[in-house]
């Protein structure tokens, strides 16, 4: 912890800033930073770092044309969203309906056939998420208010494409944007709202935007352990996305890659007490492509991360200014782990939330265990700011050098060592399922009545006898570590635990984190992925439809979820059972 440096990132990040500004997926300056991400760990000692080109479908949108035309004629400035729907050289003129922040939740009560959203820029829903459930309800367009406090002029960039990665001849259909989409600045948006309170305001806009397939690079960089450890197959995967929007994109993510570069030097230089490596993953087409590289290591990488890979650490927009509170979200089988090493390193208010499907979480159906930690503003920051959590000058040409804090910076790595340090050096790795087991039962809980109509209650009984397992697993794995404390633990016992434990989660991570399963991909901002066992999450609606065509069909739908999770419950504790079983 001693050793990383905020100087050192710092100079990345200016390097990058300066030489290679709007990083955009499919471009020559994509291709540079990926070059640049190579060599940077070349420099470092690595020795297999490896640029993968492949074909992603991105977008490459610019400016839109935008106005009001009644109750009085007001022009707007606009950019075009990544994946909107081009418009006709006529564009398109309608009434808007101002949704709010766009969940499905803010349409009850209005009729958005025919017209034009207006909705805020946020991530509850996500912008995509926002732009499919317009589509649903049958919006015309999307016109997308920036976040931040109400004298942001920000015009902000985004995508809106719901399809994680490339799409399939499946989800191409049903999962690509169907309407066109713009964004405005918070100022006028909040203008364009008040004028709606008064009665109709009619709008046109015209989108300028090339969609289509295109060659990007990734950038994949390997440090192995010491050639005798017992793991040494094994490691844990560091990612962060290298493309960018417009400017300068200092936080967002050029921060996060200069982070990993500090890492492996770091790291390199203490590789002979590694037990487990680390793989650092530098993605591309996260912003114009939504996590198309990241999808594509995790589909074309399956057999090697499925055996090896204990968990994935997502680093994206660290040091914040203006953050002062720290905010981390995991799957619950880290959770213990890395508060543990917050709580000993910041002296600051500390929360944790449930991992989701966002950012380059790609890996969840494999059930590879993520986690990422940073800076946070306060609940009265956010509440003044339309809930900004990376920032009002987030995805905009604002972005530049003085939205980093260089101080936050060196905290934010010390900690970003020490979680990589325990995760790869530690005989027994530091996961506990009791947490989990936890969530499982108290979403259960939930469902309780609705639940009766699909056998609901059969897979309560098999989370309990997984939550028994669950906290034996955890003492053993417990007690294992402080014999190893004290010079007596066994690596025979280690590697029983942690193969075991490895095999949990690729179980009870899928089962946690997505609604399609093991082998896909929810889309982006999915609204069941944001809740704890998405697959069960049509349940709400089962309890309000009457017997009809409608409850049957969902009903068989729901029996079947309901099978997949009693399923993954009694082979979690059947895991347990025969792990510990072995070691009597």
């Amino acid at each position: 912890m001693d050793e990383v440096s905020a100087d050192r990132i710092r100079a990345h990040i200016e390097t990058i800033v300066r030489e290679i500004p709007h990083r955009a997926a499919g471009s020559a300056n994509g291709k540079r930073m990926a070059e640049y991400s190579r060599d940077a760990m070349k420099a470092v000692g690595l020795d297999d770092v490896v640029i993968h080109e492949l074909p992603a479908i991105v977008s490459f949108p610019e400016h839109a044309e935008f106005r009001v035309e009644a109750p009085s004629e007001l022009a707007i400035q606009a950019n075009t969203l990544g994946h909107s729907l081009p418009t006709t050289e006529d564009g398109i003129r309608a009434e808007i309906v101002d949704v709010g922040g766009g969940a499905f939740s803010d349409y009850v009560g209005q009729d958005a056939r025919g017209k034009i959203i207006l909705t805020e820029l946020s991530y509850s829903p996500a912008r995509h998420e926002k732009q499919r459930i317009a589509g649903l309800k049958g919006a015309v367009g999307a016109i997308m208010m920036n976040w931040g406090h109400p004298e942001n002029e920000a015009v902000p960039f985004g995508s809106v494409k719901p399809v994680w990665g490339n799409p399939t001849p499946e989800n191409a259909k049903t999962e690509m944007p169907t309407i066109p989409c713009i964004g405005i600045a918070r100022t006028a948006g909040l203008k364009l709202r008040e004028m709606a309170k008064q009665g109709p305001v009619k709008v046109w806009f015209r989108t300028h935007v090339e969609n289509g397939w295109r060659p990007v690079q990734i950038t994949i960089a390997k440090l192995p352990p010491a050639a005798s450890s017992p793991e040494q197959d094994d490691f844990v995967l560091v990612g962060g996305h290298q493309d960018s929007w417009p400017g300068e994109a200092a936080t967002d993510n050029a921060a996060g890659n200069a982070c990993k570069m500090e890492l492996a030097r770091v790291f390199m230089q203490h590789r002979d007490k590694l037990r487990r490596g680390l793989r650092f993953g530098f993605w591309t087409a996260h912003e114009t492509g939504t996590m198309a590289g990241s999808a594509w290591y995790a589909d074309r990488n399956w057999d090697e991360l499925r055996r090896k890979c204990v968990a994935y650490f997502q680093i994206d927009q660290p040091a914040c200014t203006g953050t002062t509170e720290w905010e981390s979200h995991s799957n619950a089988e880290l959770k213990t782990f890395h508060s543990e090493i917050e709580k000993q390193l910041l002296t600051k208010k500390i929360s944790w939330k449930r991992s989701v499907k966002s950012g380059d979480s790609s890996f969840f159906g494999i059930g590879i265990p993520m986690f990422a930690g940073q800076g946070a503003y306060t609940t009265k920051e956010l509440k003044a700011t339309a809930n900004a959590t990376l920032g009002w000058w987030h995805h905009s040409v604002e972005n530049r050098l003085d939205k980093m804090d260089w101080d936050l910076m060196q905290e934010h790595i010390r900690v970003y060592a020490a979680y990589l340090w325990e995760l790869t050096t530690a005989p027994v790795l530091p996961f506990r399922f009791k947490p989990v087991a936890e969530g499982v039962i108290a979403r259960l809980e939930e469902f309780k009545e609705p639940g009766k109509s699909v056998g609901l209650d059969g897979a309560q009984l098999s989370a309990h006898a997984f939550a028994e397992a669950a906290t034996k697993i955890d003492a053993a794995a417990a007690a294992e570590a402080e014999r190893f404390k004290a010079g007596r633990g066994s690596d025979a016992v280690a590697l029983l635990l942690n193969g075991a434990m490895k095999r949990l989660s690729r179980l009870l991570v899928p089962l946690q984190s997505t609604a399609i399963g093991t082998y896909g991909h929810d889309p982006y901002g999915y609204t069941p992925q944001t809740t704890m066992i998405p697959c069960l999450y049509e349940l709400g609606e089962l309890s309000g439809l009457s017997d009809g065509e409608q409850r049957w069909m969902l009903e068989t739908k729901l029996v079947r979820a309901r099978n997949r999770v009693a399923d993954a419950l009694q082979d979690s504790a059947a895991i347990v059972h025969d792990a510990l079983a072995q070691l009597k």
